[in-house]
């Protein structure tokens, strides 16, 4: 059932086997894979069905520096559905190096393996709405497709990487009449976690407190606890909880918050053929209709030999600042950047002033392409507005043969880039977070290595150059700072307390029955968007919790006196 605090009276105690705080991806997941396990499972949500902005208030905190990384309530949703909500659908596994302990990424390797991960990968697939696991292209499509780059002639590169993408799925729209329909999940809209109480022996999690925007309070006790609120929230949860440890909860070793990672991303350069256009940049579609797009992925052999990160790049149309691009599109999204929402606009463009010189020529690329403009918004209209899978992206086929390399790349793990809490409490209370992003020279070497071998292997193979400035690839790795909503690595697991935070069951090292799921556990951030990864970690966990949790189902106590103080 899905309830809300509004119905809940005041100072209730509830109890239930399993607690899962946060209904974004990993939480409602979670709960998915719990239905009809014969465990009493509660769901606890902070916002509710849509938007508000009385709960995206709460996101709120501070930054270190604003060119690198945006404000804490910015690519986050405090609803149901999380972030989900909001994302572009962009599903990839990891790869199997970046499990790997390497001598030359600083703090690197899982203490589990991608084979432990593969089963429950094809169940995160269907979760996430993007077909079967297959993500070769040579596996995934039986009909010959149009190669990326026709002549490329590369041992560094893999075009046969796939990315699918999911509808994309808004999770709390697309499963809410199941959570509705369980008979053994119960989900609780406009509640807050502000309070985690131990047992004496501080061994293992008694209960949690809720509470309401206007100061209501709902006490839970639960035999399994799970944070699945986001790689930034978890962080802020455990660090304000210090009633049972000064530092924190699962704080000894100075650790909650550290190695904080994205990925680091951006576009460079220009790809230059020489006679006819060579290059696929476009989705393929799979028989049962998904939209895949194929990478250039950098080998695992070259990624050890140059001793540098993961790195996968796509063909992307010119920069759409430079008017010089003469293509109305471009011109038209340059003009209307403001009615574009700060996620994919903030990609979208570069930070460049616009004159009015630049504002006339971009004008006079709209007025000359109004054609091109029709045909664009039609198809704009029917394959992603209208559809329910959505078209993923704009993409603009380049009449003069030119496009630019959009990289996505692997962050190392830093100490030194870091979450905590900041000074500040938002209306509950609670302190807000500093965030503190930080890059190290291996990201800027994974980037300027993998950029410099693409041009040598275009020139190599006679089918074009491709100029880029080297001296910009630091500047460009900046350009947009932290990607996006890949939060990854505050809670990393491992084996060693004293190296991390969760074991390798995302069990916090020292309590029992305190979990965490999502991002915050990764070690490492490999190349890939992380979603379809913390779907299958979460996947993972519900068997576990199955397993451990215990068939006990208590019930639920309406007194007012069991609420913590």
């Amino acid at each position: 059932m899905i309830d809300d605090t509004v119905q809940v009276p005041d100072g209730t105690a509830l109890a239930t086997d399993v607690c899962i705080v946060g209904a974004g991806a990993a939480g409602i997941t979670l709960a998915l894979e719990l239905a009809d396990s014969g465990l009493q499972v509660l769901l606890v949500e902070s916002g509710g069905l849509e938007a508000e902005d009385a709960v995206q208030k709460l996101y709120e905190g501070q930054v270190a520096d604003e060119r690198l990384h945006s404000a804490p309530h910015r690519y986050r949703q405090r609803r149901f559905g999380g972030s989900t909500t909001i994302w572009g659908g962009r599903c990839a596994p990891l790869d199997p190096i970046d499990f790997e302990a390497r001598d030359y990424v600083s703090a690197s390797g899982w203490p589990i393996d991608l084979s432990d991960l593969l089963p429950f990968y094809p169940r995160a697939n269907r979760i996430c709405e993007a077909g079967e696991f297959e993500y070769r292209a040579s596996a995934a499509f039986q009909r010959p497709l149009q190669p990326m780059i026709e002549g490329l002639n590369s041992e560094h590169f893999t075009t046969d990487s796939l990315e699918r993408f999911s509808c994309p799925t808004d999770f709390g729209g697309r499963y809410a009449h199941r959570l509705r329909a369980s008979a053994n999940v119960r989900v609780l809209l406009h509640a807050n976690l502000t309070q985690i109480n131990f047992h004496p022996n501080r061994t293992a999690v008694h209960s949690v407190l809720l509470q309401t925007l206007d100061r209501k309070r709902i006490s839970v006790e639960c035999r399994q606890l799970v944070l699945a609120a986001g790689g930034l929230e978890v962080v802020r949860i455990l660090l304000a909880n210090r009633d049972a440890w000064p530092d924190g909860v699962g704080n000894s070793h100075d650790l909650v918050g550290r190695y904080y990672m994205c990925h680091i991303a951006g576009t460079i350069g220009t790809l230059k053929q020489p006679g006819r256009d060579r290059v696929w940049h476009n989705y393929d579609v799979t028989d049962d209709g998904i939209y895949c797009r194929r990478r250039l992925a950098l080998t695992p052999e070259t990624q050890r030999k140059l001793r540098i990160g993961n790195f996968i790049g796509r063909l992307h149309h010119p920069r759409i600042t430079d008017p010089q691009h003469r293509t109305a599109v471009l011109s038209a999204l340059q003009l209307a950047k403001g009615l574009i929402s700060y996620e994919y606009g903030k990609r979208l463009h570069g930070g460049e002033a616009m004159t009015w010189g630049t504002w006339a020529r971009h004008v006079g690329n709209v007025l000359g392409g109004v054609g091109e403009l029709f045909a664009f918004g039609h198809h704009m209209a029917r394959d992603r507005f209208l559809a329910a899978r959505k078209f993923p992206s704009v993409i603009v086929k380049s009449t003069a043969g030119h496009y630019s390399l959009d990289f996505h790349a692997e962050q190392e793990p830093n100490a030194a880039s870091r979450v905590q809490l900041s000074q500040e409490r938002d209306e509950l209370g609670v302190p807000r977070l500093l965030i503190d992003w930080r890059y190290t020279a291996l990201d800027v070497e994974t980037v300027r290595a993998a950029v410099q071998l693409f041009a040598q292997d275009i020139a190599g193979s006679g089918i074009g150059v491709f100029e880029y400035d080297p001296q910009s690839i630091e500047t460009e790795i900046t350009r947009y700072g932290a990607y996006g909503g890949h939060h990854l690595g505050t809670a990393r697991m491992g084996r060693d307390p004293r190296t991390s935070v969760v074991d390798p069951q995302c069990r916090v090292h020292g309590i029992d029955n305190l979990f965490v799921a999502g991002g915050a556990v990764f070690p490492t951030s490999s190349q890939a968007n992380p979603t379809l990864s913390i779907v299958a970690l979460a996947v993972r966990l519900a068997a576990h919790l199955r397993a451990t949790a215990g068939s006990i189902r208590p019930s639920v106590i309406a007194s007012a006196d069991a609420v913590a103080p």
